[in-house]
């Protein structure tokens, strides 16, 4: 059977960005590596930097389980007031934007 090409509206990819970017943040807030996220969800930690960049072919359920390991209560959420509260404890800077294509085949993440 042949596979349907999945068809994403550019509102829907801004979403999907913008929930990546949050789960990103999030974890990088909380001092969390890739490895420790992705071993806790049970995914790869290419799958990890495909939904931190917002991949929309990415389960919804695997963006879930990655937002509660992270301390999110919902991936949708726009606000993390408790890491907004560590990252200006801590960090006192802007965590560096999700990994790229090259610097995630660099870490040597497979599927």
């Amino acid at each position: 059977m042949a596979s349907k090409t999945l068809t994403v509206f550019s509102s829907e990819q801004k979403i999907f960005a913008e929930v990546g970017k949050n789960l990103f943040r999030a974890r990088k807030r909380r001092s969390l590596s890739a490895e420790v996220v992705a071993a806790r969800a049970s995914i790869s930690r290419q799958t990890l930097y495909r939904i931190e960049r917002g991949d929309p072919a990415t389960s919804l359920g695997l963006y879930y389980r990655v937002a509660i390991i992270v301390g999110l209560n919902h991936p949708f959420d726009t606000e993390d007031p408790v890491g907004r509260r560590l990252q200006d404890d801590l960090l006192g800077k802007e965590p560096e934007s999700p990994p790229t294509r090259s610097k995630a085949k660099k870490d040597g993440g497979t599927n």
